[in-house]
């Protein structure tokens, strides 16, 4: 992990997660242990962009399904949606409607919980599907922007896993 000042804006840290994915034993290690979180899961659900990279990843390496919860018109078939706040402005998540069933056991997977905005919309997203959530997980959580509390609050029984905590 490298921690990158001034990005995207003056005054942000930001920490950048390329060099563990360009790593082959550390993405490796990185994909084991995702994966061991949630053993029953028959899929893996990535935010975009980067939980796409570990959730494809995870998917490969297990057998399961991967499933894209994508920024908006970005899938071609019907989709459900979930718009949530953020700093400045708004934004939204879509899954297809037919990418769960009721069998489906579901762990959403990103690089980074920060505020827990995203994360809060994946999970009402997968509410709106017949999917049973598992929790999530993240490679790392940015302790001190309370992502896993704003997550606590709206949904209490979930479970929320880091990998690392920063």
């Amino acid at each position: 992990m490298r921690d990158v000042p001034d990005y995207p804006s003056p005054g942000i840290l930001f920490r950048d997660l390329t060099p563990m994915i360009a790593d082959a034993k550390a993405l490796q290690i990185v994909v084991d242990s995702l994966g061991a979180i949630a053993p029953e899961a028959t899929h893996f659900a990535g935010l975009e962009a980067r939980g796409f990279i570990f959730a494809s990843a995870m998917a490969a390496r297990l057998g399961r399904g991967c499933i894209l919860l994508r920024k908006p018109q970005k899938l071609p078939r019907a989709t459900y949606s979930v718009s949530y706040q953020l700093e400045y402005g708004s934004d939204s998540i879509e899954i297809h409607r037919d990418a769960l069933g009721p069998a489906d056991k579901v762990l959403i997977v990103d690089d980074v919980l920060a505020t827990g905005g995203t994360l809060c919309a994946a999970i009402e997203l997968l509410s709106l599907t017949e999917a049973e959530c598992l929790g999530s997980a993240v490679v790392a959580e940015i302790a001190i922007l309370e992502g896993r509390r704003k997550v606590a609050e709206r949904f209490p029984h979930h479970k929320v896993n880091a990998l690392f905590q920063l």
